[in-house]
């Protein structure tokens, strides 16, 4: 654990996907000095905009050789805890891959910890999850209390409707920690912003494809259901963009007819679905569209990384304030002698001779 320093906080990124924690820690002061992912490919993006990450399977890190930090930063996993797909939790080897943060914890016993998930993880199991979750979490590393909130990336100046989960871990708190509500300037953003000028006619759906989108939303409409594909208002939000085809076909844009559609319906492009999730224009795209849209789907939003960051900056900046201030409050001895006084000092344990 690193000893409370004026010096920039450092942090670990584990489970690191293409860097949305780390650009909203970093843009915030904070130093990261590690970071793991074992996808191949959400390395290479990471590494071109970065320049470095351990490719290793996080089980195979000697946590020794990991730099000194004060805070981790995890994105472990969500598919497990998904309202998408099977649902399997901890069952889910993927799911079991939160027992690494804990080694982590109890190796190095930072700080404090900053982890993101899926909205889901909280209620997965009836809450059974998140129970076992957060208990794992209070007892590791000699104890930290836990604190959890739902953010929509929609209030952080992005317009895009994303619910995750926040939960972070703080070693003796002085007060409950402050989570954001918003952007600190309160600025909210629309789809019309983030769209590209001049798009590539790869990017529209085939006329056929599009009227088997609209009969297969008609049939779930006669069923009562809201499922099936959505064509976004440019004045509003998108809806939660996601790794596979479903979360494309629900954010949909109309803009100009072309030969092969004559709605004019396309899918968003990659550099799109990046700026809904707050990366900057010049994060380098380095893989295939398919990966591309893959990694913005399972990114962590920047601009709510970047709030959360700025808020456990000044909740560990108080904390510092409190240590110093106690650690210069000077000794009384006013009625005692002289000698009786150096003795006294003398005899004070060394944990308690400051206060």
């Amino acid at each position: 654990m690193v000893n409370v320093s004026k010096n920039k906080y450092k942090a670990i990124d584990l489970f690191a996907g293409i860097g949305g924690m780390r650009l909203g820690f970093e843009k915030t002061g904070f130093e990261i000095v590690y970071s793991n992912d074992v996808d191949i490919y959400a390395c290479q993006t990471y590494r071109a905009n970065f320049g470095e990450i351990d490719e290793r399977d996080i089980r195979e890190v000697d946590i020794e050789s990991v730099p000194e930090f004060d805070v981790l930063l995890a994105g472990f996993p969500c598919q497990p805890f998904s309202m998408i797909g099977k649902r399997d939790g901890l069952d889910d080897p993927r799911g079991q891959l939160f027992n690494e943060v804990i080694r982590f914890l109890n190796t190095r016993q930072p700080r404090a910890f900053v982890l993101e998930n899926v909205k889901n993880l909280i209620k997965h199991n009836k809450g059974e999850t998140y129970r076992f979750i957060k208990s794992a979490l209070e007892n590791a590393g000699d104890g930290y209390t836990v604190f959890e909130s739902v953010l929509d990336s929609q209030n952080f100046g992005i317009p895009q409707h994303r619910e995750r989960v926040y939960i972070v871990g703080i070693k003796n708190p002085h007060k409950e920690f402050p989570f954001p509500s918003q952007a600190l300037n309160g600025v909210r953003s629309t789809v019309g912003a983030i769209l590209e000028k001049k798009v590539a006619d790869k990017y529209y759906l085939s006329q056929k494809y599009y009227e088997g989108l609209l009969a297969h939303k008609e049939r779930h409409a006669a069923k009562g259901s809201g499922f099936g594909c959505e064509v976004l208002n440019s004045s509003g939000v998108s809806n939660t963009i996601v790794c596979g085809n479903m979360g494309r076909e629900r954010n949909l844009i109309q803009d100009r007819p072309i030969s092969m559609n004559k709605w004019g319906v396309r899918k968003l492009t990659e550099r799109e679905c990046a700026r809904l999730q707050g990366f900057p224009d010049s994060f380098k795209i380095p893989v295939s569209s398919t990966q591309a849209y893959k990694q913005f789907g399972n990114a962590v939003s920047v601009p709510v990384a970047r709030e959360m960051a700025r808020k456990l900056k000044l909740y560990m900046r108080q904390q510092d304030r409190l240590i110093e201030k106690k650690d210069s409050r000077p000794l009384v001895f006013n009625s005692i002698p002289v000698l009786q006084r150096r003795n006294a000092i003398q005899r004070i344990p060394l944990k308690t001779r400051s206060t």
